[in-house]
């Protein structure tokens, strides 16, 4: 899987983060063709892959801690600058292989009453309990362009040296927000089958 890095991507503002923009705002030349579909397509990716892999779907966690979020994660959820978050990264695999990186920030405050269950999702796929939570509502998507020099990756995927593409949300349930972050792997083998999108699937 090939990308193209721009420095158009890089942010100045924040140290070591991806510059998430709206996908209005990035050229559509710009991100890899077959890629676009799979970024902006607003249903479930964890069905996505379930339905890629025929079945041969697993989430690994690498990390699930509470922790201070970065600076546009916590801009973006509009919490305190000494706001804590439940941080958890995992990879979704597909026949065993890494597919997508994805990390989600659950604050704290959104961690009482019904959503405390967050606190023990386990190996169990984050996604699957959104689109099931009939409060569910998602914001905007944003794209960026993530490249060693903009984002800190985990070790189990710093080896890819090329540029990667990904899409982030905030998710409201029961009114409470978190953010999910989803990064496209170059092993990411679906990507020489381009998700066609439905109109009910394109952004708004």
């Amino acid at each position: 899987m090939r990308f193209l890095p721009s420095s158009r991507f890089s942010n100045n503002k924040f140290h070591r983060e991806p510059n998430w923009r709206s996908y209005l705002r990035v050229p559509s030349s710009a991100v890899p063709p077959a890629l676009r579909g799979w970024l902006l397509d607003q249903g479930s990716l964890t069905e996505r892959l379930i339905d890629a892999s025929h079945n041969r779907f697993r989430v690994e966690i690498l990390k699930q801690r509470i922790e201070k979020p970065r600076l546009s994660e916590r801009l973006a959820l509009r919490l305190p600058m000494a706001a804590m978050g439940l941080v958890r990264e995992v990879l979704l695999l597909g026949d065993d292989t890494p597919w997508v990186y994805a990390r989600s920030i659950l604050p704290l405050k959104s961690l009482t009453g019904p959503l405390r269950r967050l606190r023990r999702l386990d190996d169990r796929p984050l996604g699957a309990l959104l689109f099931r939570d009939p409060t569910m509502l998602r914001g905007p998507i944003e794209i960026a362009c993530i490249t060693p020099g903009n984002s800190p990756l985990p070790r189990e995927i710093r080896h890819f040296q090329q540029p990667l593409w990904g899409r982030r949300s905030v998710f409201w349930l029961s009114g409470k927000s978190l953010l999910v972050s989803e990064i496209f792997l170059p092993s990411f083998t679906p990507y020489n089958s381009p998700l066609n999108l439905s109109p009910q699937n394109l952004p708004e």
